[in-house]
């Protein structure tokens, strides 16, 4: 590992293989990066996350750039894992306070 990409890895925590947040924000890189690999300048990703400074958002594309091979499989795990989750949350049965609600609203419907 170079010097650079060390420099680089100081812009991010770590908190696990599938878990990459931009160090002092919420944020995770793929966050970032889908806008970037949608053709969105730094600058235009800075409008949607105003908190992060352009020097942040620059460290982020340089890192994807310098890892792409390695952050395209981050980017592919986080993706299955939220399609995952999404499914599952999508045939879990409705909570009683949801339950109750539609009822609600059916019922309103019908009159």
């Amino acid at each position: 590992m170079n010097s650079a990409t060390t420099l680089l890895e100081d812009y991010f925590e770590f908190l696990s293989p599938d878990d990459i947040r931009i160090k002092g924000h919420r944020i995770g890189i793929d966050n970032v990066i889908d806008y970037y690999q949608q053709g969105y300048t730094p600058e235009q990703i800075r409008e949607h996350f105003p908190s992060l400074s352009l020097e942040k958002i620059y460290a982020t594309v340089t890192y994807y750039l310098h890892n792409k091979e390695d952050v395209d499989a981050y980017m592919e795990r986080l993706n299955a894992w939220r399609s995952e989750r999404y499914s599952e949350w999508r045939s879990a049965q409705p909570s009683p306070i949801i339950q109750r609600l539609r009822a609600i609203r059916d019922s309103i419907t019908r009159e």
